[in-house]
């Protein structure tokens, strides 16, 4: 997992990549870093999520993979919305696992065009940014 320097987090959102498939989690990360957004991860299991999210000092938001290493990722995006932090789903199985609750979420579906998924998280990073001052 690569750690977010308090450097380029104070100026840059962070976001971070529950991936299990390494090339494309990288290809994320590349593409993120130069769209200059801090990446926290990526990282491949539910539980190295919730270690990062428990120790993130700043996080803007996160991509999902629905099924990580086996395991689907909702205990993930449970922990992000107690924390108030957005999140978009990335799959290559069938939209309709992801659970009810989380119907309101964006999904990319895989294979997807990693420039349009950097655009949306790029926004969303933003968005939420911008909210947080107002608070």
């Amino acid at each position: 997992m690569r750690l977010v320097s308090m450097e380029n987090s104070t100026q840059q959102p962070v976001v971070l990549i529950v991936e299990d498939e390494y090339l494309l989690a990288y290809d994320l990360a590349d593409a993120l870093a130069q769209a200059n957004i801090s990446v926290l991860g990526p990282v491949g299991r539910v539980s190295e999520a919730l270690f990062a999210i428990s120790r993130a000092d700043q996080l803007d938001c996160a991509l999902l993979d629905i099924s990580v290493a086996g395991e689907m990722i909702f205990p993930v995006a449970d922990a992000l919305s107690e924390r108030g932090i957005p999140f978009a789903f990335t799959t290559g199985f069938e939209k309709s696992l992801v659970e009810e609750r989380f119907r309101d979420v964006e999904v990319f579906s895989k294979p997807f065009n990693v420039f349009r998924v950097v655009d949306g998280i790029r926004k969303m990073a933003i968005r939420y940014r911008a909210e947080t001052k107002r608070r």
